[in-house]
C-alpha cells in the first residue's frame, strides 16, 4: 500500500467517534452454512481494529470483519452483527487494507458494484484487488444405504486485481504469459524489465511495479493514447 493511500484516507477522515451511528449500520445475521467446511468465508480469523470512514460525518475507530461470501463489513455490537451500509461514501480501513464500496463499468458495459481493496493511486490509473471465494462442495458417498460424506467442504480465497480509469476497470491476468500477451505492444521491454528486475507477479508489489513501468513506457511517447485500459484493449 502507497503512502498517498494512507494520505489520503487520513486526510479525509479528521473527527474520530468511538461506535458507528445506526444510519451506517444494517443488522444483519450471521451465516452457519459453512460452518463444517475446511477454509473461512471470511477475511480475517477475527474483529480486527478497524476504522470506517463517511465523508459526511468523520472518522469512527472500531473492530471490523470482512465477509468475502456476502461481500459485507461486519461489526458486533454486544450479541447483534451488523453489516456497515453500503455506499461509496462510506470507506473502511482494516489493519492496512482500505476497503471502498465501488461502482465500476467493465469494457464490455457489466456494472460490477462491490468492496474493492485499493492497492496503488497514480495521477491516471488505480489498482484494486478484490477477493473471491472458491467454494468446493462436501463430497458425499455414492452409496446407496448412506448419505455420509467421504470429503468434507473446503473453501479457497482468491484475489483478483484490476485496473481502474475514470470508473472504468480491466482485470489484470497474474499468470506472466497472460499478461505480457495483455501489455503486447511493449512485451519486448517489458520482458526486459521483468528479467532485470526480477518480477514476480505473484507478488502484489512487483504487479504494481509492472503496471508503473507500463505506465512510464506509454507516457514516453506524445503520439500514444494516456489511457492503459485503451492500450491494454487493444492488445487483448
Amino acid at each position: 500500500m502507497s503512502t498517498i493511500v494512507r494520505y489520503i484516507f487520513l486526510l479525509i477522515s479528521p473527527v474520530i467517534f468511538a461506535q458507528l451511528p445506526a444510519s451506517l449500520i444494517k443488522l444483519t445475521e450471521s451465516n452457519d452454512s459453512f460452518d463444517d467446511y475446511k477454509g473461512s468465508i471470511y477475511n480475517t480469523l477475527g474483529y480486527t481494529n478497524a476504522s470506517v470512514i463517511n465523508e459526511k460525518s468523520g472518522k469512527y475507530d472500531v473492530e471490523l470483519r470482512y465477509n468475502i461470501f456476502s461481500d459485507a463489513l461486519e461489526f458486533k455490537k454486544g450479541n447483534e452483527l451488523f453489516n456497515v451500509i453500503k455506499s461509496p461514501t462510506t470507506h473502511a480501513r482494516i489493519s492496512d487494507e482500505y476497503f471502498y464500496y465501488c461502482e465500476f463499468t467493465t469494457r464490455s458495459g457489466t456494472k460490477r458494484h462491490g468492496y474493492y481493496v485499493l492497492v496503488e493511486l497514480n495521477e491516471h490509473y488505480r489498482i484494486y484487488k478484490r477477493y473471491i471465494l472458491k467454494i468446493i462442495e462436501p463430497r458425499k458417498s455414492n452409496s446407496n444405504i448412506s448419505a455420509e460424506i467421504e470429503a468434507p467442504g473446503n473453501i479457497i480465497k482468491q484475489t483478483k486485481y484490476y485496473i481502474e480509469e475514470e470508473g472504468a476497470i480491466m482485470e489484470l491476468p497474474m499468470k506472466k504469459k497472460e499478461l505480457l500477451y495483455v501489455l503486447g505492444d511493449e512485451m519486448d521491454k517489458l520482458k526486459a524489465y521483468i528479467k532485470k528486475e526480477k518480477i514476480r507477479l505473484r507478488k502484489e508489489e512487483d504487479l504494481i511495479r509492472l503496471v508503473s513501468k507500463y505506465n512510464a513506457i506509454k507516457n514516453t511517447d506524445p503520439n500514444q493514447s494516456r489511457s492503459l485500459i485503451s492500450s491494454m484493449s487493444q492488445n487483448n
